[in-house]
């Protein structure tokens, strides 16, 4: 596939890195040389020194030729003329804009082949608010990740001392569950295990499970990672993110925004109904002894300033905060923080680069999500064909080859979530979820989902 990426920012940059060693052409577009001579010397792309919105530019990058183009840049406008010239000039069949502004999507009559043709809209914001409201609702949880349109979680999950996880085997734990449920891996030190019945789990290892939405409650009780529910919010940082959190927050949870800027401030609390909104500094430890921070049940840190978020976090959990989250950009710092004081780090690129990855893949893929900093994924496909025409369909989950690392987690089917043991049948429009501890893998997996090309002469006839 033909790709091209306007913007080599942090967003651009990691998805550069996450789809240059799946065998796609990659063009980088960018107004920084720096940047784009950093990319080219890492990975082997191709990169346009220039602005993506102006047609000469996409002119020299092939847009003509183009199968994506995947606009993320860090203006919202030159993401969106750039779409409208890669629909008017060149053609390209999928355009994706980053848009931040939300005033943009309050207008959707903007959008469409006959004004500005964009495909496919990615708001950051949205997705990271999304992400980390999802993690308040499930107490005790590190990552929570819906599937077939919410019938199906994935959920992690870290054992504790003490606790019904640790030194059982992955059977006893299926046994001990009421609920239908189903580990598809574990990391331990870092390292991923697929589990098979035997795998004993231990304290510090973080175990990824499937459960349909509505049995994750009590799957994280039998599993004692199911904590008291979380009534108070602490948000440091009143920008885009920190504001659609509280928004969404404010409602079900006594939520707090915290903000060093005082416009900000004043700003933020004219557009909030129930919130409290604070002018001070999160990374000012009287400030947050003044603010009784240590009766906080989460402490978000979401500003525009890694330092600024991992100090206010460090601080916030050694004065009692009981869940703390960092937004982090730079990928760097989250191996640092692993193991520190900070429960959880969350990365935009991350959340970006999974809403994308779908548009990406070949095969009717509903959802993909990049884990464990993109080495694996999480994948929804459907199952077409017949047993004749297809590898999956009318096979049992233990006939199907996977490739290494592999593991079919759930199927929906309709209205019903079934876990994926080896004795289930694919049947056709199957909603398949897999997890792929390597994400090499993946084309494979691809591959294996194919439909030969006979099916659809036989559907014509």
């Amino acid at each position: 596939m033909k790709i091209i990426i306007l913007g080599g920012n942090r967003v651009g940059g990691a998805l550069a890195e996450n789809l240059a060693h799946e065998n796609h052409d990659i063009t980088v577009v960018d107004i920084s040389s720096n940047c784009l001579n950093e990319l080219k010397h890492r990975f082997d792309i191709q990169t346009i020194y220039g602005s993506g919105s102006h047609p000469d530019i996409l002119e020299a990058a092939n847009a003509a030729d183009a199968d994506l183009l995947i606009a993320v840049t860090d203006n919202d406008e030159v993401n969106l003329v750039a779409c409208q010239a890669a629909y008017s000039l060149f053609n390209v069949p999928t355009k994706i804009a980053r848009i931040r502004a939300t005033q943009y999507m309050n207008y959707p009559a903007l959008f469409g082949s006959q004004h500005l043709p964009v495909d496919v809209f990615i708001s950051p914001e949205e997705l990271i608010t999304d992400r980390v409201k999802q993690l308040i609702e499930h107490p005790g949880t590190l990552q929570v990740l819906n599937f077939s349109n919410g019938q199906v979680k994935l959920v992690a999950v870290k054992p504790v001392y003490g606790g019904p996880l640790v030194n059982k085997t992955v059977a006893e734990i299926h046994d001990f569950v009421d609920v239908e449920t189903r580990i598809v891996a574990i990391y331990h030190g870092g390292h991923p295990i697929v589990p098979n019945d035997d795998t004993i789990i231990q304290v510090g290892d973080e175990v990824f499970f499937l459960a349909a939405s509505n049995d994750i409650n009590k799957t994280l009780t039998a599993l004692g990672r199911s904590e008291q529910r979380y009534r108070s919010v602490v948000i440091a940082g009143g920008g885009n993110i920190g504001l659609r959190l509280a928004k969404a927050l404010e409602k079900d949870y006594q939520v707090k925004v915290i903000d060093r800027n005082k416009k900000c401030t004043d700003r933020i609390a004219a557009e909030l109904d129930h919130a409290t909104v604070l002018h001070g500094d999160t990374s000012d430890r009287e400030m947050l002894i003044n603010e009784n921070i240590e009766n906080a049940d989460v402490f978000v840190a979401v500003t525009n300033d890694d330092e600024n978020n991992i100090m206010s976090c460090m601080l916030s959990k050694r004065l009692g905060v009981r869940r703390v989250m960092a937004l982090i950009t730079h990928t760097a710092y989250v191996d640092l923080i692993e193991g520190s004081d900070i429960d959880i780090a969350i990365s935009p690129q991350q959340a970006t680069i999974s809403a994308i990855l779908r548009y990406v893949r070949r095969g009717d893929i509903v959802n993909v999500y990049s884990l464990r900093r993109g080495a694996a994924e999480a994948i929804e496909i459907i199952s077409h064909g017949d047993k004749n025409s297809s590898k999956i369909v009318g096979r049992t989950v233990k006939e199907i080859k996977l490739p290494p690392g592999s593991i079919i987690g759930a199927v929906t089917r309709g209205d019903e979530v079934i876990m994926a043991y080896d004795e289930l049948m694919i049947e056709p429009d199957d909603h398949v979820i897999l997890f792929v501890v390597n994400k090499k893998h993946t084309q494979e997996i691809e591959k294996l989902f194919q439909v030969n090309l006979g099916f659809f002469s036989l559907l014509k006839n």
